[in-house]
């Protein structure tokens, strides 16, 4: 190793990709550092603490399976954890690891450049800083990117601006305030409730609706967190070899083949369990065929209507432009009956356009909603965005950003080609954002840190997807996104929601389980599609 090295590894970002992979590397006994922009670990649970920031994954499930005396001495008070509570489980698992005396907080990473005389990487940060590393691990996340809205105006309201993604920490009061949510993705839909509950006036501006289910929360009995603790091992096994990571049942059967009150009675029974994930896979076909998935959006529709009271504006926050679940399906408390609610007016987009933010407020074609506070939940530039604001350079000195717009290829979501020795945990074109992520997260750091251990068990120094791999598993991922509905949806699964970025699936559709068994078959078979290297003028091709 060249004494010029800050780490052999350096892992950029602290939630909890980086928390493990550096726990790993010092297992496997590499040097590693973690880059972090934020002031402690967490990753999105650091930054997203706006009122009723909540997990998607029930609490028990999103935990971390690598340590079983981290899994017993904690205990989950929630169903479906808070942010606070989140984030004390990631302070704990960086103390109980002793993680922070190799992370450096406070680093905001600007650009990342490979050597390719001498096989290194060097970051510089926006303090100048600079720090070098054979190995580059980019454990950004995949909703770390916030997007925000291109609104004319906007620079010209004299009022308080707010984003979900970077809320204040102090504790705010929004009595006597008229506030202005523009948004109502995941991040909308929770925080909704909750200023509703003090704000004078809440004005929701709507462009696109979403499909919510309700969450049913509760406390989690200490009989339950036990039981998950003695079934833990078949429980998580399972999760690894199962579609979503979640090892969810599903019916078994066809919503086309049975008959309508069957139908019914299977998807109220999954609709009062307040199981996202469950529900837009309960029935074979549901997310392959137009007509068994318009069953599903029929069901929720109908119970928006129920939670509802006015029926016009029912009407206006129930889709009809996607199938369901080709968006991110959502959960809440409360969400649909906050429209109820004296102070709460819906702004429905699609019927009034937004023209433009005024000093005063947000200005419709049919008038002027005078505001003092905005709240931005304009949702993020998903998958690749953490990615495409570093000035990344690989050989030649090409920019990830430029190769990756007209057409964004990964191999296994896992390497790119013409970007030797970086490795991105979750990264495009693999299950992440469709999985319980700790499944997939886990996976990846493992599969990473393995390699590197091989690599450096070999005295190789050099790693890279080969051209012809990524290609190929493009293909594959968009070969099978195209037998299923996501296609059809204008949704961040699919690029859609940032001008510019190319339109095509940035999850791979096919499944944990199925990714999983080919990632480890390919290293066993000697890292196959990847380029391993031991000099400048040495290749050893797979």
């Amino acid at each position: 190793m060249s004494h010029s090295l800050d780490s052999e590894v350096l892992i950029v970002g602290a939630g909890w990709s980086g928390m493990y992979a550096l726990h790993r590397l010092r297992k496997l006994g590499l040097n590693a550092t973690v880059l972090e922009a934020a002031e402690d670990v967490g990753g999105t649970w650091f930054w997203n603490r706006y009122p009723g920031a909540r997990c998607d994954i029930e609490s028990l499930h999103y935990s971390y399976s690598f340590d079983e005396d981290l899994q017993e001495e904690w205990t989950w008070s929630e169903r479906y954890a808070a942010q606070p509570e989140l984030l004390s489980y990631a302070r704990h698992v960086a103390d109980r690891f002793d993680l922070r005396k190799d992370i450096r907080f406070g680093v905001w990473v600007e650009s990342a450049e490979f050597d390719e005389s001498t096989h290194q990487w060097t970051l510089s940060t926006s303090a100048g800083q600079t720090f070098t590393s054979r190995f580059l691990i980019m454990a950004t996340g995949s909703l770390s990117a916030p997007k925000t809205p291109d609104i004319p105006g906007l620079e010209n309201f004299r009022g308080e601006i707010i984003s979900t993604f970077d809320w204040p920490e102090e504790k705010r009061d929004f009595s006597g305030q008229r506030v202005a949510v523009i948004g109502t993705g995941s991040s909308g839909i929770q925080v909704i409730p909750e200023l509703a509950k003090t704000a004078e006036e809440l004005f929701i501006f709507q462009r696109t609706p979403s499909y919510s289910l309700p969450a049913f929360n509760r406390p989690l009995s200490r009989e339950e967190s036990e039981e998950f603790k003695r079934s833990a091992a078949q429980i998580r096994a399972a999760a690894r070899d199962s579609l979503d990571g979640l090892a969810l049942e599903n019916s078994g059967k066809s919503a086309l083949e049975i008959s309508a009150e069957e139908r019914e009675e299977i998807f109220s029974a999954v609709y009062n369990q307040g199981s996202p994930f469950k529900f837009q896979g309960i029935f074979t076909d549901q997310m392959f065929q137009e007509e068994a998935n318009r069953t599903a959006a029929d069901f929720v529709a109908a119970k928006i209507a129920e939670r509802v009271d006015d029926p016009d504006i029912a009407r206006a926050l129930t889709p009809t432009s996607y199938p369901i679940a080709t968006r991110r399906l959502c959960i809440d408390t409360n969400y649909y009956e906050t429209y109820n609610r004296d102070n709460v007016t819906l702004v429905d987009l699609l019927s009034d356009p937004l023209t433009q933010v005024t000093e005063q407020g947000l200005q419709t074609e049919a008038g002027l909603h005078e505001v003092d506070i905005i709240v931005l939940a304009t949702g993020f530039d998903a998958i690749t965005g953490a990615l495409s604001r570093i000035d990344i350079r690989g050989t030649g000195g090409r920019l990830l950003r430029e190769k990756w717009a007209d057409k964004i290829s990964t191999y296994l979501g896992l390497m790119i080609n013409g970007y030797p020795n970086l490795f991105t945990v979750t990264g495009p074109l693999s299950p992440s954002v469709l999985s319980n992520m700790m499944v997939s997260l886990e996976h990846h750091v493992e599969w990473i840190t393995d390699c590197i251990a091989h690599l450096d068990q070999q005295g190789l120094s050099r790693i890279e997807a080969s051209a012809e791999a990524e290609a190929e598993w493009g293909e594959h991922v968009n070969e099978v996104a195209a037998q299923t509905l996501f296609p059809q949806a204008n949704s961040w699964y699919m690029g859609a929601n940032v001008a510019g970025k190319s339109r095509q699936i940035l999850p791979y559709v096919g499944g944990v389980g199925n990714y999983r068994r080919r990632t480890l078959e390919i290293a066993a078979d000697g890292y196959r599609g990847f380029e391993l290297q031991s000099q400048p003028s040495v290749v050893i091709a797979n």
